[in-house]
């Protein structure tokens, strides 16, 4: 496989920066998050307008560029790196996705130029917190257990009634931008008891009995919300009746975990580049701390997660089955190199002027949402087949390694466990 970028990847890499790097600023994060839709809708507006960064991977024929995964993923790499709260991610790698893959003919050409536009925004709303799940990336979402089920819990849907159309109950919590997106994607429990299937429904922001509530979150960067539904009239995502999301929701979650992995990388290069400029200036004992030995391996095993968790990202890109295992990688080099990010900057790390608790913060909710790290390795692991009773590994008894017992708690010489040096 040819690992190269095109001229045109690079390009748009090099744009977005450029335009990131003119907009932003060290109030720019606070003043954004502190709006009512939790971002700068005027910087929205020109990355959708000049841009089109929403509809970079959507078919030309929805007003869309025609990319792929690759060129959203480094899109969102770069807004990784500027810690850019906007409904990219939940309206273009979420939302979009979903749409193109189940909806009609006529609710396609609704609603995905509105999306490329910029002038439509969505979330994808899943009871019960249950976002990776939902997605296949921790879990076989095929039972719909993570959706409720049966009579009771979740989200349920009833009908169709005379009208031909939905009534929604239920509530979904920690919904991505679902304070403010102006349509909504809920997944829901229809059929009853007997015939239960998850399906995906379409909810207007101004439905009867719908009501949301922004919660305050470890990263403001990424505004989450409870979506309550009491009676709420929606429409079914697609033609058929009977057809079962939860295909679909996988499909889409390969992908989006190559984005957000991405993202995630662009994170922690970024906390890195910016811990390095600060310990080559910051000066302790009369020389820069950068200085000592022991930084410099710290930061040296730093620069090597974060760029195998990028080559890994930039294979997810272009093979999305490999995408929660890259996204595994991105978030766990992302973790533990904004947390060392926070201890090399000393006391000012930790204090609220300074951005680099920002990048902890986005690291530590982007694993509460999309993760943990060890369920999205376990699943990826049960996938392939690792833990069958015929690919288990079994060690002869004559061959096994035992150490005395005085030192059966330490590594063997000269091998180091675990993060840091």
């Amino acid at each position: 496989m040819d690992a190269a970028f095109t001229a045109e990847q690079h390009e748009i890499r090099r744009t977005l920066r450029e335009l990131l790097a003119r907009s932003g600023g060290p109030d720019a994060i606070p003043a954004a998050v502190r709006t009512a839709e939790g971002y700068d809708p005027a910087l929205w507006r020109r990355l959708a307008g000049g841009l089109g960064l929403p509809g970079l991977a959507l078919a030309e024929e929805y007003g869309g560029a025609g990319c792929t995964v690759t060129e959203l993923a480094l899109a969102c790499e770069e807004t990784g790196r500027a810690l850019l709260p906007t409904p990219l991610l939940a309206t273009a790698v979420l939302a979009a996705p979903l749409i193109d893959a189940l909806g009609t003919p006529d609710q396609r050409a609704a609603l995905l130029p509105r999306i490329a536009a910029g002038t439509l925004t969505a979330a994808l709303a899943v009871p019960g917190g249950s976002l990776a799940t939902a997605l296949g990336l921790t879990g076989d979402n095929a039972d719909g257990a993570w959706a409720g089920g049966g009579r009771a819990g979740g989200i349920q849907a009833r009908g169709p009634g005379q009208d031909g159309g939905r009534r929604l109950y239920g509530e979904a919590d920690r919904v991505l931008d679902g304070h403010s997106a102006h349509l909504l994607l809920v997944a829901a429990h229809a059929g009853g008891y007997p015939r239960s299937r998850t399906q995906l429904f379409l909810v207007d922001a101004g439905a009867a009995g719908l009501a949301r509530t922004r919660l305050t979150a470890l990263d403001e960067t990424r505004p989450l919300a409870r979506v309550e539904l009491r009676d709420t009239p929606a429409e079914l995502l697609g033609a058929d009746a009977d057809a079962d999301a939860t295909a679909a929701l996988t499909a889409a979650g390969r992908a989006a975990a190559a984005i957000l992995a991405a993202e995630a990388v662009g994170t922690a290069a970024s906390a890195l580049e910016r811990t390095v400029e600060y310990v080559k200036a910051r000066e302790q004992f009369g020389r820069a701390v950068g200085s000592f030995q022991a930084v410099k391996h710290r930061l040296a095993d730093l620069y090597v997660r974060v760029e195998a968790a990028r080559s890994a990202a930039y294979h997810a890109a272009r093979d999305p089955e490999a995408g929660p295992l890259a996204l595994a990688q991105a978030l766990e080099a992302a973790g533990i190199t904004t947390g060392e990010a926070v201890q090399l900057h000393g006391g000012i790390g930790f204090t609220w002027e300074h951005e680099a608790h920002r990048y902890l913060k986005r690291a530590a909710g982007d694993e509460l949402l999309f993760g943990p790290v060890h369920r999205l390795r376990d699943h990826a692991a049960r996938r392939a087949g690792l833990f069958g009773a015929a690919t288990a590994f079994r060690q002869p008894a004559a061959t096994a390694f035992r150490q005395p017992a005085a030192t059966a708690s330490r590594p063997p010489a000269g091998i180091a466990y675990g993060a840091g040096v």
